[in-house]
């Protein structure tokens, strides 16, 4: 077996009042040139990656927790790993998680002064119209409790449009980007002074998300025919999530929503002119009752040798919103998921520790299967009992208790998530861990030639590797491409199969299939930080910015 020693050191500030210089020691990783060499030839002549994310998106379609599309998909990931001779194959449930919704029909169409078909898409967890219903066009925007009583009694039967009209300015650069070598040598470096943009405001966040409770049951009883928000976007994109709620026992509102922006600016410009507008209106969409096989992580392993008490996890969510296909949030990262662990049973390689890939089911309402993973397996807090906290989102509640450690906990070197879209990987956070980045960085050599390059001290968060590091155990999410994930397909009516390059997909898959691999064989575990005594404040506020994005 061809091996390479990579020589890796670090240089670290004392300090000392001295101000002088210390050196780490130099740390030697081994790295398997034969094995990646055989991850690239079977990656790059008989990839499966683009078939898998057909079969995700094309044929099952999108895959929003509870519903029974989230159920086919877990039933075809379980049989893949099957046929692949993967072990221990098996879904865990987090139910109860609540009901589910499927959208089956959307007309939406002007009947006066004009008549056109107009573009929206309702959002997930609000009802149906019960058949084609007619209703006169308002203008009401409400963002505080002063706005329901203005409104009170006046909304029966109308169609409501709920915000400002949103201004379209032209493009100046290109929906899609990839890192350029300047910008990926920036993103290197420890970012002291983020933008406020990019912070989470944790008390705005929660008097949106109170004041949608109140929204919600008010247009319900005024019996408003329907409420129509604009999206966030331009150029007939549509941004939509959730505008009900997925708990049984909570308000879901009139049938709500979103329409594309020139659409809706159009219907508020002739609302506003005093025009009498009025629109016909049909949405079917079905609730379904709880199944616990609709709210699932779908595990499967390649078992270790002399280590395999000891795990290496990689993963990805296989949920989605609904108004694509769920391509690259996050049918991607499952095919670079799964394609990895079939680049490495396709090698032969034997694994020391066990490899085993997750899943997650609920990533978009919370990280609800990773964080139950977690809790049930490797380390919880006790839940809070306080009615008024568990109305909160879970963010914003009071940490209840100092963490329990269970008995995975010590024995999960790490893992690796892919959450950031189609993009090729152009390299890893470390998660604020100076150990890991002359580790991370050897494994990366072997893929400069491919544009993975780039090993960063920052954080990154929003996606399942939080579940991870929140614990103690090392958790990481790769950087790639952005394309147009956040420009156009992210939570978007274009998050399509074909917004994915075959590329990309094949070369996300080499570089974590090698990263799980070497993690999997070196002779000790990834070294960690110090353990977590409360989630800190940097990571509820990257929640709440989260949560915030998803209620828009």
């Amino acid at each position: 077996m061809r091996m390479l020693q990579v020589l890796c050191s670090t240089a670290l500030i004392a300090s000392s009042f001295s101000g002088q210089l210390a050196l780490a020691a130099a740390n030697e990783e081994k790295i398997d040139l034969d094995l990646i060499t055989k991850l690239r030839d079977e990656a790059m002549n008989r990839s499966k990656a683009q078939e898998i994310l057909g079969v995700l998106t094309d044929e099952i379609g999108p895959r929003l927790t509870g519903s029974p599309a989230l159920r086919r998909a877990g039933d075809w990931t379980r049989s893949k790993f099957g046929e692949w001779g993967l072990q221990n194959v098996h879904s865990e449930s987090f139910a109860p998680f609540g009901r589910g919704w499927t959208l089956e029909k959307t007309t939406l169409r002007m009947v006066a002064p004009a008549q056109v078909d107009l573009y929206a898409i309702p959002k997930a967890w609000t009802p149906g119209t019960n058949g084609l219903q007619r209703g006169k066009l308002v203008i009401a925007k409400m963002a505080a409790d002063e706005d329901l009583a203005k409104w009170k009694g006046k909304l029966a039967g109308a169609i409501v449009l709920l915000d400002e009209p949103l201004p379209i300015k032209p493009h100046v650069k290109a929906d899609a980007h990839r890192y350029s070598h300047d910008e990926l040598g920036e993103l290197s470096k420890i970012d002291f002074d983020p933008a406020p943009s990019r912070r989470g405001d944790i008390q705005t966040y929660v008097k949106r998300f109170m004041f949608a409770k109140k929204l919600r049951a008010f247009l319900t009883e005024e019996k408003v025919l329907a409420a129509l928000n604009v999206t966030r976007g331009e150029d007939g994109t549509i941004f939509v999530q959730e505008g009900g709620s997925y708990k049984k026992d909570e308000q879901t509102g009139p049938p709500n929503l979103v329409v594309a922006t020139e659409t809706y600016n159009r219907l508020y410009r002739l609302v506003e002119k005093k025009k009498p507008v009025e629109l016909e209106i049909d949405v079917k969409a079905t609730f379904s009752d709880e199944d616990p096989e609709a709210a699932i992580n779908v595990l499967a392993e390649i078992p270790g040798t002399d280590k395999k008490d000891e795990i290496v996890m990689l993963g990805a969510h296989l949920d989605s919103w609904h108004g694509g296909t769920g391509a690259t949030d996050n049918a991607a990262g499952v095919a670079m998921a799964m394609e990895a662990v079939r680049l490495l049973k396709a090698s032969g390689f034997k694994p020391r520790r066990t490899i085993r890939i997750a899943l997650w089911g609920g990533e978009e309402q919370g990280l609800l299967g990773s964080r139950a993973y977690v809790s049930k397996w490797i380390a919880s807090r006790p839940e809070p009992t306080d009615p008024k906290e568990l109305e909160l989102p879970s963010f914003a509640r009071k940490t209840t208790g100092p963490l329990s450690i269970k008995p995975m906990h010590g024995k999960i070197s790490a893992y690796f998530n892919l959450d950031n879209g189609g993009g090729k990987i152009r390299g890893i956070y470390a998660e604020n861990n100076a150990a890991l980045k002359p580790i991370f960085e050897a494994w990366l050599a072997p893929f400069h030639d491919v544009g993975a390059t780039t090993t960063t001290l920052r954080n990154t968060g929003s996606t399942d590797h939080v579940s991870f590091d929140r614990v103690g155990v090392p958790g990481f999410q790769f950087i790639q491409d952005d394309m147009d994930y956040f420009s156009r397909t992210h939570h978007s009516s274009v998050d399509v199969y074909d917004k994915v390059q075959k590329s990309d997909l094949t070369q996300a898959s080499m570089v974590l299939a090698s990263f799980v691999a070497h993690a999997a064989n070196r002779n000790d575990m990834l070294p960690r930080k110090p353990m977590p005594k409360e989630p800190s404040p940097e990571e509820k506020k990257d929640e709440a910015k989260s949560a915030e994005e998803t209620t828009k």
